[in-house]
């Protein structure tokens, strides 16, 4: 499954059903641009998730706010609307598996 881009208006529709994985990030953050390809990769591997990045900036700050996002990367995992789990920072590609393995 590709990746979808998600801003303030059109975020809370896209968590509503399903695993909703979502990786708030910015372009001038190193670690997210460290992250994003791992990010992409995964979304390929799982197609019975939906991925989704937020970047956050001067147009979307919401968001970030609602969910308490003091930093990035971060990806927060959603089943069916709800917070399942959160993990901040940079992730290995072993590390974003077993975790996506947990929320099963």
């Amino acid at each position: 499954m590709s990746l979808i881009h998600l801003n303030d208006t059109s975020f809370d529709s896209a968590v509503t059903s399903g695993i909703v994985l979502v990786d708030f990030w910015a372009s001038w953050c190193g670690p997210c641009r460290m992250f994003s390809p791992i990010f992409e990769a995964a979304s390929n591997k799982h197609e019975n998730i939906k991925f989704a990045k937020f970047e956050i900036d001067e147009s979307n700050r919401r968001t970030p706010a609602k969910y308490g996002i003091r930093s990035i990367p971060s990806v927060l995992a959603f089943k069916d609307g709800e917070i399942a789990a959160t993990k901040t920072g940079m992730m290995s590609e072993k590390d974003l598996e077993d975790w996506i393995n947990e929320l099963y």
